[in-house]
C-alpha cells in the first residue's frame, strides 16, 4: 500500500489538467483532480473557447440572414429578428453539455474530483478546502487569467468595462463596443457583437493586429476586417477609463507619445492577453520560484526542479492554447507512468475563429528568413473552386519551405475553414514533410483543402489554377 493518498494529484481541471488526470488514470495510477470551480473544464469550456464558438457560430448565421447574403443564394427571408436570450441560452447549453461530459469521464475513469482550491504545504502535500491530501506526483495545471490593464478596472457585473468572460454575458447588443487589444480574443468577441449590430473599434498598442502571426496574414486580416466594418486605432495606448451612467469614456494616446483624446463607448472589452495563475498555490513552501514572466520553468518531461512536482499548460512557457495544454497533459501523465511523453512545441497550430478563420503552424516567413533561405508558395482562395462556389473568396494559403531541403517550415491560412485545414499542415510537418510531399498528395475535389496542395505546388512556381 502506498504511503500517499494518490499516485497523481492534478491541480486544475482545465484542458491540460482534466486530460492529464484521465490519462494518468487510464495508465493505472490512482488519480485525483482538485478544482475550485463548480464545473470542470476550466476557462476553455466554461468561459473561453467553447462558449465563444457557440456565439461566433450563431452570430455568423444571423449575419448571413440579416446582411442579405442568403438572398443571393435563393434563400429569401421576409422577416427576421435577433432573439439574444435564445442565442445566449444555446451557449449555456453547449457549456453545460461539455462540462457535464468531463464529469462523466472522471467517473468512468475513476478520477476523484476534490472540490476546492489546492495549496502546497509540502512537496507531496496540499491542502484542499481545509483537508490535507498527499500524492506521490503533483501536476500544476492552473491555467491563466485575464491580464489587467492599469487604469481600466474590469467590472463584469456592471457590464460596462468587461473582460472576455463579461463580453460573453452581455444581455443586449452594445451601440459602440471598444475592444482594447487586437489579438485573437478581442477580434473573435468583437466579431460576435459586430455581426449582431454593434459598432466596433479596436484599439491596439502595436501598429498591426494579431501579434505573433505571419506579417502577410496580419495585413490581409486587417484589410478583411476593415471591409467588414471594424474600425482600428493602431499604435495607440489606453491610459484611463471613466464609467458614466450610459457608458465609458476612454482616454487614449499614441503609443509613441502625443496628444491624448477620448473615445465614448457603451461597452469596453479589455483583452490584452492572459497571465499564469500561480497566486495562492504556496509555491514558496516548496521552494519553487517563477521566471521573469511569472511562469513555472520545467524540463523536457514537464518536471519542475522539485522532485515529484510537474507543470503543464498556461503556467509554463509557450503559447497559451488549450490544445497545447492537452498534449502536455497526455505527455506528463505518460512520463509519470514511466512511458515516453513528448510534445513537439515547434508544431502547435493556432487559430482565430473569425470569419474567415485564420490559422498558422510553424514559423512565420519573417522568422524562417532569419534562419536561412526559404521558398514561399501562395495560392488565393479566390481561385479555389469550392471557396468560389460558396461565395467565400477571402484569404489565401501560404507555405514556407526551406530553400535547400524543401522541408515545410510554416503554413499560414486565411479561409472560412482554416482551423480545420491547418490540421493537415500540422500533421505533414510532424512527419517532416517537404512541400513536394504535400503537392503530390491527392486532395479531394472540390474542397477548400485543395488550396494547400496548390500553395505547395506554388513553392516550385507551378500551381495549376492561377
Amino acid at each position: 500500500m502506498s504511503d500517499y493518498d494518490f499516485d497523481v494529484l492534478v491541480i486544475g481541471a482545465g484542458p491540460g489538467g482534466y486530460v492529464a488526470a484521465i490519462r494518468a488514470a487510464q495508465l493505472g495510477l490512482k488519480t485525483a483532480c482538485a478544482e475550485s470551480r463548480e464545473t470542470l473544464g476550466g476557462t476553455c469550456l466554461n468561459v473561453g473557447c467553447i462558449p465563444s464558438k457557440a456565439l461566433l457560430h450563431a452570430s455568423e448565421l444571423y449575419d448571413e440572414a440579416a446582411s442579405g447574403a442568403l438572398a443571393k443564394l435563393g434563400v429569401k427571408i421576409d422577416k427576421m429578428s435577433l432573439d439574444l436570450g435564445t442565442m445566449q441560452g444555446q451557449r449555456k447549453d453547449a457549456v453545460k453539455g461539455l462540462t457535464g461530459g468531463i464529469e462523466y469521464l472522471f467517473k468512468k475513469n475513476k478520477v476523484e474530483w476534490l472540490k476546492g482550491r489546492a495549496t502546497f504545504t509540502g512537496a507531496n502535500t496540499v491542502d484542499v478546502a481545509g483537508k490535507k491530501v498527499t500524492a506521490k506526483n503533483i501536476i500544476i495545471a492552473t491555467g491563466s487569467s485575464v491580464t489587467p490593464l492599469p487604469g481600466v478596472a474590469v467590472d463584469n457585473a456592471g457590464g460596462k468595462i468587461v473582460d472576455s468572460t463579461g463580453a460573453l454575458e452581455l444581455d443586449k447588443v452594445p451601440g459602440h463596443l471598444v475592444v482594447v487589444g487586437g489579438g485573437v480574443i478581442g477580434l473573435e468577441l468583437g466579431s460576435v457583437w459586430k455581426r449582431l449590430g454593434a459598432k466596433v473599434t479596436v484599439v491596439e498598442y502595436l501598429d498591426q493586429i494579431l501579434p505573433g502571426m505571419d506579417g502577410e496574414v496580419r495585413k490581409e486580416a486587417n484589410k478583411i476586417f476593415k471591409k467588414q466594418g471594424f474600425e482600428y486605432k493602431l499604435g495607440t495606448k489606453v491610459t484611463g477609463a471613466e464609467v458614466g451612467k450610459s457608458g465609458v469614456t476612454l482616454t487614449v494616446e499614441p503609443a509613441a507619445g502625443g496628444a491624448a483624446e477620448t473615445i465614448e463607448a457603451d461597452v469596453v472589452l479589455v483583452s490584452i492577453g492572459r497571465r499564469p495563475n500561480t497566486e495562492g498555490l504556496g509555491l514558496d513552501k516548496i521552494g519553487l520560484e517563477l521566471n521573469a514572466r511569472g511562469q513555472i520553468e520545467t524540463d523536457h518531461e514537464f518536471g519542475t526542479k522539485v522532485t515529484g512536482v510537474w507543470a503543464i499548460g498556461d503556467v509554463i512557457p509557450g503559447p497559451m492554447l488549450a490544445h497545447k495544454a492537452e498534449d502536455e497533459g497526455i505527455a506528463v501523465a505518460e512520463n509519470i507512468a514511466g512511458l515516453t511523453g513528448i510534445v513537439n512545441h515547434d508544431v502547435i497550430p493556432s487559430v482565430v475563429y473569425t470569419k474567415p478563420e485564420i490559422a498558422g503552424v510553424g514559423l512565420t516567413e519573417e522568422a524562417a528568413k532569419e534562419r536561412g533561405a526559404v521558398k514561399v508558395g501562395k495560392f488565393p482562395m479566390l481561385a479555389n473552386s469550392r471557396a468560389k462556389t460558396n461565395h467565400e473568396p477571402d484569404g489565401f494559403v501560404k507555405i514556407i519551405a526551406d530553400a535547400e531541403t524543401d522541408k515545410a517550415l510554416g503554413v499560414w491560412i486565411i479561409a472560412t475553414v482554416a482551423g480545420t485545414m491547418i490540421a493537415q499542415a500540422a500533421q505533414a510537418m510532424e512527419f517532416g514533410a517537404s512541400s513536394e510531399d504535400i503537392a503530390y498528395t491527392c486532395h479531394a475535389h472540390p474542397t477548400h483543402s485543395e488550396a494547400i496542395k496548390e500553395a505547395a505546388m506554388a513553392v516550385t512556381g507551378k500551381p495549376i489554377h492561377i
